[in-house]
């Protein structure tokens, strides 16, 4: 499976088996959480065969069960660092998905357990990041028309839009997607976050760029 077709098989998972990942699987994670962090400035941590941070008893936004591995996506605290989180983020859950395990982004409903990660001063846990073999491979949330996610002045190319359809495939919090991305001359392309009440706009903007890079490829273009 490919980044594209990862994008399109994604699809959030909050119930989980009771099955081990394998080591080589592990590797992988380990391997490009090391690169992540080494690239990002964040400090992503695998936590494996724990359940109590997903434990019964909790206000949930969803249900979740069976979850005993999960990602802890840590960082600087400050709300400039929440874009790379998600960007960052959605890699290690399109990875996952290549491998043929499950995921889902998780902001509040979670405990955050002594002794399972480590905090440098300054940084805090932004949100954390459910993994393992899913019940089943989840469903896809009704799907939101690509104009609502782009302006453009000039005609689309059929990259652009490649891009679009990838983004309005991309998890956001409580599935808000409010971001819009803007076609400028010479292929340059500015992403925005669209205000909102519930907040991670940063986050899920940077999830979607995530997508539209993947989405858009091979093309090249800038970022504005």
């Amino acid at each position: 499976m490919n980044l594209k077709e990862a994008i399109i098989a994604r699809h959030s998972v909050r119930q989980y088996l009771d099955k081990t990942i394998e080591p080589e699987k592990v590797a992988v994670l380990k391997e490009n959480i090391e690169r992540i962090n080494s690239e990002s400035g964040l400090n992503v941590q695998l936590v494996l065969e724990e359940p109590r941070s997903f434990s019964a008893g909790l206000l949930k936004y969803g249900t979740f069960s069976g979850v005993r591995n999960y990602l802890v996506m840590a960082g600087r605290k400050g709300e400039d660092v929440s874009e790379a989180v998600g960007y960052y983020g959605e890699e290690l859950v399109l990875l996952a998905q290549t491998l043929g395990l499950n995921t889902c982004w998780v902001g509040l409903t979670y405990k955050k357990i002594p002794g399972t990660y480590v905090l440098k001063p300054g940084e805090k846990i932004h949100c954390v990041i459910a993994l393992g073999y899913g019940v089943n491979g989840g469903v896809q949330h009704p799907l939101r028309p690509r104009e609502r996610f782009y302006e453009a002045e000039t005609p689309v190319p059929d990259w652009f839009l490649a891009g679009i359809d990838a983004v309005v495939l991309a998890p956001t919090a409580v599935n808000q997607q409010r971001v819009k991305f803007i076609l400028n001359p010479n292929n340059i392309v500015e992403a925005k976050g669209l205000r909102s009440l519930i907040g991670y706009v940063r986050m899920d903007l940077g999830i979607a760029k995530y997508h539209f890079e993947i989405g858009a490829a091979p093309a090249v273009f800038t970022w504005k």
